[in-house]
Order: structure tokens, then C-alpha cells, then sequence
């Protein structure tokens, strides 16, 4: 005889979760925190779910109540997730993935994807991590067909009729939707021969006496700020060459003509081989976010829904290491 009950005790993680008939609103629990998470505070979160503030407050902090840990904390700077709050977020992200894939997969969503689809992300990160997570996509799904703008500007999602952005830097408030997926460092940086010959700065200050490599063009370039004793303050080097793309600046910088300023990713293989050397670590800002963005339609496009399905997890766990 086979026996039933409404109670499954299983572990999530390193948490044990008693799911009773009302399962569901854990699943619904989980999306709420991950909405605040991304959107940065509970009020944002709200936002984002179009759900009252005190709503959201609640079922975070039932969340926790259940869990018998805190997840997130209150800072001067917004929320922060707590050691087991990430560990939570991690898996939540993980399961509720799957899931909605499993769901999509189960009703037949994923055979009926045609059509184009306009991505844009800026041209370095684009090559280096999205381009070719897009590529197993457009194998996995032949009736797409996939524009990829590469460019280190914003486009106007309406004005361009642009479907996915990857945006690197603090998003203004706009209707838009964003899902972050990690972040990126902003890097100082020069050759071993420019150094040599002018000395290594030692504090931000010393750049006043440098030659630096500046950008023109650029609606989020790197900015030349610091971070000292909690405060910010900025310092430029005097501008010997300016340019309008990245590459060429990192030509030159290799070419030892001063010193630049540039994200991470974009200088990751300089720096492993020693053609670059950062510089001010210490007194390097806050990381810049990294969001992938869509418009606010409800809902949204199959095509665009299974874009994003594939890409967030993919490029969360490229940008991991």
C-alpha cells in the first residue's frame, strides 16, 4: 500500500526546507528575494514585482523566519546579503532556472522559436563572454536569427529596436527591466617599459606627474576616482593621447606611451602575461555592475524569454571566476 502525505522534507543547499501543499510560495519567496537582490533594495524590488512595499518586506521576512537565518542586512549603501544570504540567492537562482526551463520545455515553448532578435552588448565583453554563449544558442534554436551590435556606446532600446542589452555601470531609473549578473573592476594600468622609465605611482596623487592615455567617446568610460578612508576623489594624468576606441588605447599603453584606465575583462590577457601591470590596487573604487537588460512587455516575447533563460545563467558562471 502506498502511502501519501502533504509534507517533503528535503535540503536546499545547506538549508532543510519542509515543503507542505503550500510549496508554491516558497518558489514565490524565492523570486521575491531575488528580485530585491537585483533591484537593490526592497522599495526597488517593489518596484520591479509592481507589488506593495510592505508585501515584499513580509514575505522576505518570512522567508528568513522559515529558514531561521538572516539573508539579507540593511546597509547606509542598501541591502547586503548575509555569508548564508549568497549561499540562498545562489541556489534560488539555480532551482527557480531550472524550473522555469523544465516548465517551458514540458509545454512545448522550446520548439516554436523563430524569428530575429537584436542584442547589443560593449564590443570587448560582447567578443569575449557573450558572443559565444549567442553561438550555441543559434545552434540549439536554427530559426533564429540573431543581430549582434557590438558597441561601446548605449543604444535606445526603442530607438534602435534593440531587444537584449548587456550594460556595464549603474543604470539610471527607466522602465526598463535588469537582471545583474556580476561585476567588473576598473583597472590602472601600463607597460613594464613605460614605468621604467617614469617611475611607479605610489599614490593617486603621484599621477599628476604622468603622461595617461585618455578616451573620447565613450558615454561610460572608466573614471579616474579613488578610494581613500571612505571617501572618493579623483586624479588625472596629464593627457598625452586621446582616443575614440579601447583597443587603440590599450595599443598604446602597450606601446608604453602612459597610463590607462580600463575595465577588467578588457585587459585580463595583458595582465596575465606581464605586458600590462596594474597599478593603485589599493586604492581601486567599487566595482562596476553588470546587468542585462530588456523592455517592460508583458509578456515578454518567447524568443527574448529563451534568450535570457540561456544567457543569465552562462554568462553569471563566466563571470564567477
Amino acid at each position: 500500500m502506498i502511502s501519501t502525505t502533504n509534507r517533503v522534507s528535503c535540503h536546499f543547499g545547506n538549508f532543510p526546507l519542509n515543503f507542505r501543499k503550500d510549496s508554491m510560495d516558497r518558489f514565490e519567496a524565492m523570486s521575491v528575494l531575488l528580485a530585491v537582490i537585483d533591484a537593490g533594495s526592497l522599495s526597488a524590488g517593489a518596484r520591479r514585482l509592481h507589488a506593495p512595499l510592505a508585501t515584499v518586506s513580509r514575505k522576505v521576512a518570512d522567508l528568513e523566519k522559515h529558514l531561521g537565518v538572516r539573508l539579507v542586512l540593511r546597509t547606509r549603501r542598501g541591502l547586503a546579503l548575509t555569508e548564508e544570504g549568497r549561499a540562498f540567492v545562489a541556489a534560488s537562482r539555480r532551482i527557480l532556472d531550472e524550473l522555469d526551463a523544465a516548465e517551458r520545455q514540458a509545454s512545448g515553448d522550446y520548439g516554436a522559436l523563430r524569428g530575429g532578435l537584436h542584442v547589443t552588448a560593449p564590443i570587448a565583453f560582447g567578443e569575449r563572454h557573450l558572443l559565444p554563449i549567442a553561438l550555441e544558442f543559434l545552434k540549439e534554436h536554427p530559426d533564429i536569427n540573431l543581430r549582434l551590435t557590438l558597441v561601446d556606446r548605449q543604444l535606445s532600446l526603442a530607438d534602435e529596436h534593440v531587444d537584449v542589452a548587456l550594460r556595464i555601470g549603474h543604470l539610471a531609473d527607466s522602465a526598463l527591466i535588469a537582471t545583474r549578473l556580476g561585476a567588473v573592476r576598473r583597472v590602472i594600468c601600463a607597460s613594464p617599459d613605460y614605468l621604467a622609465r617614469r617611475g611607479v605611482p605610489r599614490q593617486p596623487n603621484d599621477l599628476a606627474q604622468h603622461d595617461g592615455i585618455s578616451f573620447q567617446g565613450f558615454a561610460t568610460a572608466p573614471e579616474w576616482r579613488y578610494r581613500r578612508d571612505g571617501a572618493a576623489f579623483a586624479v588625472e594624468p596629464r593627457s598625452k593621447l586621446a582616443v575614440n576606441t579601447t583597443e587603440a588605447a590599450i595599443q598604446a599603453a602597450l606601446a608604453g606611451i602612459g597610463i590607462i584606465r580600463v575595465l577588467s575583462y578588457q585587459i585580463s590577457d595583458q595582465l596575465r602575461s606581464g605586458a600590462l601591470q596594474e597599478l593603485l590596487t589599493e586604492f581601486a573604487p567599487e566595482p562596476l555592475p553588470v546587468n542585462v537588460i530588456h523592455g517592460p512587455a508583458d509578456p515578454l516575447p518567447l524568443k527574448v524569454r529563451c534568450f535570457l533563460d540561456w544567457i543569465r545563467p552562462r554568462l553569471r558562471a563566466q563571470m564567477a571566476y
